[in-house]
């Protein structure tokens, strides 16, 4: 029974470990061809070794097969299962503890949303009538209902990235499953990672995997998707400079109708040094946020409930009419595009929805769920209804419907825990600001900037000064300039709503490709919501020459940062891919390189993932001398939102032993943390490649073992062969290194399994081997023990004389001015100058 008729037997989805089973490109005569290029025939096959970044245009199909074995899988295998997320385990009490943390992180942008919306709305569309009041009521309670609670909390929460959410970590989870990053460094063995879970397309289910080769062979595809990224990155960001002014300046706004006399000129001032104040004890980390915090925000959601109940019972309870959606109908009726400008305002009941993803790395799903559905959602719903019930007796106290409406005896409390409310929202809201460009900075979308780590616990809690400080400054401006909550609360509603729609795009294709579910149901969630965040979109857009111009101007300007960056970043890569130095020409060269070998281990950085880098040919021209043994160090971010310590580093041998080269990629997920020195980058390193080379000896040793014990060529091909409960057929590992039968050949490819164990010998060979390996062991201690030394080369790009000129503009100015004031790939690892050895060279693009 062929693999294919196998799965169209098993008729469910099957979700595996990306270890189990992968997709290969075959050719005609039946080898299989990894994605990035590399080849391997049948284990029989006698043919000469082919340099690893060979590319083969022979005609191919798509297979599927079980896990190929590769040399940069060694430190892969130590673990044996993959990593989980800490909370998916957790008990029922662990839940409603993380469920009341969750109030102080979480939920602080949609719960100070009462203090605005009803004014914006109202303010779009005067209250005329107790019918408009039911309409504009009727109107936020849905808007929670469907986009807060249907799609956020009961949809979009579950395409979470392994527990990490927000825009970056949705196209982290697509690139996962499809090659759809413009950056051509992707490899098989991140595939290996522990935490890089896929579901396998299963037979019944081919459309996923039409939709996977669609966007995998169509670049505009792949271009489009980076810019619905990009433009909701920069989005999000722009919501880090809105949520501050808007919530801040509602909450002080209070002060009008506590104490008379009191104009908008003293709310702003006030206002100005709150945010200041803000901004500069962002700096102080907020790993204790959820515990410290979340008694206050406990506190007024508590507060908004009993408000609501309060005014409810005192004025009118027939606002419980407003769940009965006719009353919208009739509110557009009255009110005809006057309803429609105030769309707007009734969006900004559920800001922060889009926070309840990006910030659910601190929390789990249903951590989530458990606080949104029994508090934060029923103490939301008590507060509109109160204050509706309130203006159905007080029709001109719109300008100031929530502070007008509380009790006169609760005022100060409730304007002093507002203000608390107001600040702790703004300050998660910067928080996941910085988490937002580390990740699109992991992805190559985002100049490198400074970040500071601010607790040793968490990982996730970050400061970004520029960032800050920027955000501070456009903040201000946004305040002093625009003083109205009104026009502020539209330039809020274009923010969250571009990330929206971004987001509906984004799980719609994971529905498709990664769900798999039925197609009418993808369509719904697609159509009923994407129509819905484009009508309040369209309102907003109408309102924009308001002064929340400002807000939309920025974000554009954020976006083209982002696109010149990873631009530039991807022609730089392709011109290096395209430059690199070949095979042959080391060969050429002998052992020696051409020139004098020193001692000591000389660390290359590049950006490459696979050849050797064409600077390093400047470095042997350049230098009177190059180290003993060189390591290509690529420091390469992976989509996966961690990586495991013990499979940082991945090895594979450049050229012979004799030459003492060695091809490293420092893998890194989006949120991990680069806090190491470079002591302790070395000695992680050196210890990993250690591991590497025993185990590479380990694997000849078998390979030669393999061979001596087969009877024939055939059974040795097929003796390896699993055949899984459902019937599908899974390659063990075809024999490895069966070419190479001489050590002192080039070594092309080497691979390890934990499993293999090595049984005592007195076979002259193995003796040979284990003296050989403790050689090259000891020369690889010597090496280390006369010095490490960083070969950082410097490559920059200019466009060519013949380019188009808004190409030359943007490389030969922006990119370049960009690049110039970005932070050094290295400087995380505080590499002291004396152990620098710096070599410039330019590009032509």
């Amino acid at each position: 029974m062929t693999e294919e008729g196998s799965e169209r037997e098993n008729g469910r989805l099957a979700s595996m470990d990306s270890v189990e089973s992968r997709w290969v490109y075959q050719d005609e005569e039946g080898s299989e061809i990894d994605n990035d290029g590399d080849e391997r025939g049948s284990a029989g096959d006698e043919s000469p070794p082919r340099d690893s970044d060979d590319e083969d245009n022979a005609e191919q199909r798509l297979i599927r097969t079980g896990p190929r074995i590769d040399s940069f899988d060694v430190e892969a295998l130590e673990v044996p299962s993959a990593q989980r997320n800490d909370f998916e385990d957790a008990t029922l009490g662990r839940r409603i503890i993380l469920a009341f943390q969750t109030l102080g992180v979480v939920f602080g942008d949609v719960g100070t949303s009462p203090l605005y919306t009803f004014s914006v709305m109202f303010s779009k569309a005067p209250v005329k009538s107790n019918e408009d009041v039911l309409g504009a009521l009727s109107l936020v309670l849905y808007t929670l209902i469907l986009i807060s609670l249907i799609k956020y909390v009961l949809i979009v929460l579950w395409a979470n990235d392994d527990g990490e959410g927000g825009t970056f970590a949705l196209y982290s989870l697509i690139c996962r499953h499809a090659k759809v990053s413009l950056l051509p460094n992707q490899l098989p063995s991140d595939a290996r990672i522990s935490s890089f879970r896929l579901k396998v397309p299963s037979a019944e289910l081919e459309r996923s995997l039409k939709i996977k080769e669609r966007l995998e062979a169509s670049l505009t595809l792949k271009k489009l998707l980076l810019m619905l990224v990009l433009a909701g990155t920069s989005m999000v960001i722009a919501d880090g400079v809105v949520t501050p002014a808007m919530s801040v300046i509602s909450a002080v706004g209070g002060l009008k109708i506590g104490v008379s006399g009191f104009t908008q000129d003293h709310v702003v001032m006030i206002s100005v040094a709150f945010l200041i104040i803000l901004f500069s004890v962002q700096r102080y980390g907020t790993s204790k946020v959820g515990l410290v915090v979340g008694p206050a925000l406990f506190i007024w959601f508590c507060s908004l409930g009993g408000i609501g109940i309060y005014n409810l019972i005192k004025y009118d309870t027939s606002v419980l009419r407003a769940f009965n959606p006719i009353h919208i109908y009739y509110f557009f009726k009255h009110n005809s595009t006057k309803a429609w400008y105030s769309l707007g305002g009734c969006l900004l009941c559920a800001t922060g929805s889009e926070a309840m993803f990006a910030d659910l790395c601190y929390f789990s799903v249903r951590s989530v769920q458990l606080s949104f559905m029994f508090l934060v959602l029923p103490c939301l719903l008590l507060g509109y209804l109160g204050q509706a019930a309130y203006l159905m007796e007080n029709h001109a106290d719109t300008t100031q419907a929530f502070f007008s409406s509380v009790p006169s005896g609760a005022f100060w409390p409730v304007f002093l825990i507002a203000n608390v409310a107001a600040l702790i929202a703004s300050r998660a809201m910067t928080t996941a600001t910085f988490s937002c460009i580390k990740q699109s900075t992991a992805l190559g979308c985002f100049p490198r900037l400074k970040i500071i780590h601010t607790s040793r616990k968490f990982m996730g809690q970050i400061y970004i000064p520029v960032m800050n400080w920027f955000l501070l400054a456009l903040t201000l401006v946004l305040v002093c300039n625009i003083s109205s909550i009104y026009e502020i609360g539209n330039a809020y509603g274009i923010a969250e709503l571009g990330v929206m729609m971004m987001t509906t795009v984004l799980v719609t294709l994971v529905m498709l490709l990664i769900w798999q579910i039925n197609i009418f149901v993808v369509l719904s969630f697609a159509i009923i919501f994407l129509g819905l965040e484009l009508s309040f979109f369209s309102s907003v857009l109408w309102s924009v020459g308001d002064g929340s111009w400002i807000i939309l101007v920025f974000a554009i300007v954020i976006f083209l940062i982002m696109y010149i960056w990873n631009y530039g970043s991807k022609l730089k890569y392709e011109t290096e891919v395209r430059q690199k130095m070949s095979m042959d020409v080391l060969r050429e060269l002998g052992p020696d390189l051409g020139t004098v070998r020193a001692p000591g281990i000389g660390l290359l950085y590049n950006e490459l993932a696979k050849g050797v880098p064409a600077i390093f040919g400047h470095f042997l021209t350049t230098l009177p001398a190059v180290h003993s043994m060189i390591i290509f160090v690529c420091i390469k971010y992976v989509p996966v939102s961690v990586v495991p310590q013990s499979e940082r580093f991945l090895f594979r041998r450049v050229c012979a032993k004799s030459y003492h080269m060695f091809r490293c990629v420092a893998r890194y997920g989006y949120k991990d943390v680069r806090k190491e020195n470079h002591q302790t980058f070395e000695q992680l390193l050196i210890e990993s490649l250690e591991k590497f080379i025993r185990r590479e000896a380990q694997e000849r040793s078998l390979e030669s073992d393999g061979d001596d014990d087969s009877d024939s060529e055939e059974e040795h091909s097929f003796s390896r062969i699993l055949i899984a409960p459902n019937g599908s057929v899974y390659s063990l590992g075809v024999p490895l290194l069966a070419e190479f039968k001489d050590t002192n050949k080039f070594i092309a490819e080497s691979s390890t399994s934990e499993e293999a164990k090595l049984e005592p010998s007195t076979d002259p060979t193995t003796i040979d081997a284990e003296q050989s390996l403790e050689k090259e062991l000891s020369f690889l201690r010597k090496a280390k023990e006369s010095g490490v030394v960083y070969l950082l080369g410097h490559g920059d790009i200019r466009a060519r004389k013949d380019s188009w000129f808004i190409k030359k503009l943007v490389i030969n100015y922006f990119y370049a001015f960009l690049r110039k004031n970005c932070r050094r790939g290295t400087a995380n690892l505080t590499v002291p100058h004396s152990h620098l050895i710096q070599v410039g060279m330019t590009y032509m693009v």
